[in-house]
């Protein structure tokens, strides 16, 4: 991934929109990575890609639920919490 500072990002944003729509670029401040900028057509497939996990976790939920399967509250919290820590 292309790397630019905020200033270059600022003094040579058209060169940047144009690099964007190949792969996306990586912004930093005082040496710290703030900020992606990805190309619209990327930006709405990560959209979609999000859309359709929500789905599918609805989905196995109600599977789930019809299944009598389904785990109490400390349980299901504890394992969201994992999954959202890796």
């Amino acid at each position: 991934m292309k790397a630019v500072t905020a200033n270059e990002a600022k003094t040579q944003f058209g060169n940047m929109l144009m690099s964007v729509q190949r792969a996306p670029v990586q912004i930093s401040k005082n040496g710290k990575a703030v900020a992606v900028v990805v190309s619209m057509e990327d930006y709405e497939k990560m959209e979609e890609l999000k859309l359709e996990m929500l789905k599918e976790r609805v989905h196995r939920a109600q599977a789930e639920i019809e299944a009598g399967t389904t785990a109490g509250g400390d349980a299901f919290f504890d394992a969201l919490l994992a999954e959202t820590s890796d």
